[in-house]
């Protein structure tokens, strides 16, 4: 007994502290934002994934077997439209291009909404819009107005604003009107102005541009002749012009016109396209032309406007 004491007072008893415990793995640590932060690692792994994915399907592909799933099915997009429109669609000889006068009679038949539609024409130019010379910008007065009540507001110095209010002005102002379009009062359709007055109206281009409401020579809306701006916008003096397309759209009138009228407003429309072709164009003028009204078929018409 003596000697087991004696070796157990030999041997050091050892206990197990924190320091002598086996430690516990490390957490992964993250950086709070940049390449090493725990948000970017996961996108990168999430891209590694999604672009093996992408792999996969490739090679599939390549190996000749096909993707899962039918692809839809899509309804061609005359059966997309309308009853009415389907309709009005029948009465349109596919294939055959009309004369101006069929079309405009053909128009009326073809209208597909309860309301007072509006003719249009469609013409597609040979002209290129990038060409200074060749953007086409302009005005024309159909001798029947277009149908829309036009309202005409005209910023000029006081003695010019009354006589822009005796030839039907809805709005003619001074300093007023400005104060009008610093509350965000845009109660009109068309706006007239006079040379010296336009430096004023730079800082509402922003909201007038967009909206094509800013006066402009081309257009006729910077004048110092404001009666007869006024009498021609109210008469129904419309502004046409080509798109980034090479096309030229314009309302001609309503439906309720008739023919006649419609008739009569085509042909100074047509006359005053033909009479804007550019010196510097070559080849073909005037490719195509179609005649519709709002929500209605297209009619092709001849070309006799080269």
């Amino acid at each position: 007994m003596a000697e087991e004491e004696a070796k157990n007072l030999e041997t050091p008893v050892i206990e197990e502290t924190a320091e002598t415990a086996e430690a516990p793995e490390t957490e992964e640590k993250f950086a709070k934002s940049g390449k090493k932060s725990k948000k970017h690692i996961e996108e990168v792994k999430a891209e590694e994934e999604r672009q093996a994915r992408k792999a996969e399907r490739k090679a599939e592909e390549a190996a000749g077997e096909k993707p899962k799933g039918e692809a839809p099915k899509v309804r061609p997009r005359l059966e997309r439209r309308g009853k009415n429109y389907r309709k009005a669609y029948e009465l349109v000889e596919k294939g055959k291009v009309y004369t101006l006068k069929e079309a405009l009679d053909l128009a009326q038949k073809t209208t597909a909404v309860k309301f007072d539609a509006t003719v249009e024409a469609h013409v597609r130019l040979g002209v290129d819009p990038r060409q200074a010379d060749q953007n086409i910008r302009t005005t024309v007065v159909l001798p029947n107005g277009n149908g829309k009540t036009v309202r005409v507001a005209v910023f000029a110095p006081l003695d010019q604003a009354k006589i822009a209010k005796e030839a039907g002005a809805d709005i003619a102002e001074d300093e007023e009107f400005l104060k009008r379009l610093e509350k965000g009062e845009i109660a009109f359709d068309v706006l007239i102005s006079t040379p010296q007055y336009m430096p004023k109206l730079g800082k509402f281009a922003r909201t007038l541009g967009p909206k094509g409401l800013m006066p402009n020579p081309k257009a006729g809306t910077v004048t110092m002749d404001i009666e007869k701006a006024v009498k021609e916008a109210k008469a129904g003096k419309v502004e046409y012009r080509v798109d980034k397309q090479s096309i030229v759209h314009i309302g001609l009138g309503k439906v309720s016109f008739g023919t006649d009228k419609l008739l009569e407003n085509a042909n100074t429309f047509f006359d005053s396209l033909k009479a804007q072709k550019p010196a510097s164009i070559k080849g073909q003028y005037v490719k195509s032309v179609f005649i519709t009204t709002t929500m209605g078929p297209s009619i092709a018409i001849e070309n006799l406007y080269n």
